[in-house]
């Protein structure tokens, strides 16, 4: 995975997966991993090391460890030491395997961080890089607003005082949930998914106009607020142009794209007496259905042309 500049400790990655610190290298607690790609070093440790990336965490299980235990005591010696000149970035035992002497001797020796955990090597591989994508993940951060409705996340943007904090509090109001007002950051956390949230300092704080910042949290509860959700749908607030044409239709899907991410989007003008509440959960369901398959601008345009086709009158 492409890194851009971000990393997790090896202490956070041992605090979040549960691991138990068996030797900690000095500076262990400055230490960081910057890649969320890791390795199991099986070929490594039968002597071939093209390609061999030791930034990466280095993920121990039973294939390894009985092809250590299947060497004569001269020959794993060999091979642990052959690895551990490595500069390392730890190396995780996994299925809680007792570690054996000569590999916590090498460690030592070449001050390697050796940690271990009871799970078994796939499963904990997948929550591992899930956990090191997440960390590391590409990100922006976005002047909006994004909020959960009927569990589709929803960005509103739009120049500042067009409406959409005042919009965000009446949906709250109305069932839906809260993630971040005025600063959104984003992060593609795969090839088609972003994850949004707020910065820690301005989590669950909305500010009104006339009000002031109040906690969204404190006065609506924990049920109205999420500390993130996936991005699916931009909504642009813009001020009613008597002018320009807006789409009436919905044959075309408009897109938006977020650190290359391509989101589908919608341009709401806004004026007195739209209730945009309404029109976002609106726009919400809208497109759940289109991603369950159905088009509903695009079913009224095949019964159109059905119609025409069979002469009949409207």
């Amino acid at each position: 995975m492409k890194n851009d500049g971000y990393s997790v400790s090896l202490r956070e990655i041992a605090r979040e997966q549960g691991l138990s610190i068996l030797n900690a290298a000095p500076g262990f607690d400055t230490a960081s991993v910057r890649t969320a790609d890791v390795n199991r070093p099986a070929l490594q440790l039968a002597g071939f090391y093209d390609y061999f990336d030791p930034k990466r965490l280095q993920l121990i299980g039973r294939v390894e460890y009985t092809y250590l235990e299947s060497l004569g005591a001269e020959q794993r010696r060999e091979a642990l030491e052959r690895f551990m000149r490595f500069d390392l970035a730890a190396i995780i035992l996994c299925h809680g395997i007792d570690p054996m002497p000569e590999l916590m001797e090498i460690a030592r020796k070449y001050n390697r961080t050796v940690m271990s955990t009871v799970e078994d090597t796939s499963t904990f591989m997948a929550d591992l890089i899930s956990m090191l994508r997440s960390a590391m993940a590409p990100r922006v951060t976005l002047h909006g607003v994004l909020v959960e409705v009927y569990g589709e996340g929803l960005l509103i943007t739009g120049d500042s005082g067009v409406g959409k904090s005042e919009t965000a509090l009446e949906l709250i109001k109305r069932g839906h949930r809260l993630i971040a007002d005025d600063a959104v950051e984003i992060r593609r956390i795969s090839r088609e998914t972003l994850i949004g949230s707020a910065p820690e300092l301005i989590r669950y704080y909305m500010e009104l106009r006339g009000i002031g910042v109040i906690n969204a949290r404190h006065i609506f509860g924990v049920g109205a607020v999420k500390p993130e959700t996936d991005v699916d749908l931009v909504v642009n607030f813009e001020l009613w142009d008597d002018e320009k044409t807006y789409d009436r239709l919905g044959l075309e899907t408009e897109h938006t794209s977020i650190l290359g991410v391509d989101l589908p989007s919608y341009t709401i003008p806004v004026r007195p007496g739209r209730n945009l509440a309404v029109i976002l959960e609106l726009a919400a369901m809208n497109n759940r259905q289109k991603k369950m398959g159905y088009n509903a601008a695009e079913a009224l345009a095949r019964e159109h042309d059905a119609l025409v086709d069979s002469g009949k009158e409207f």
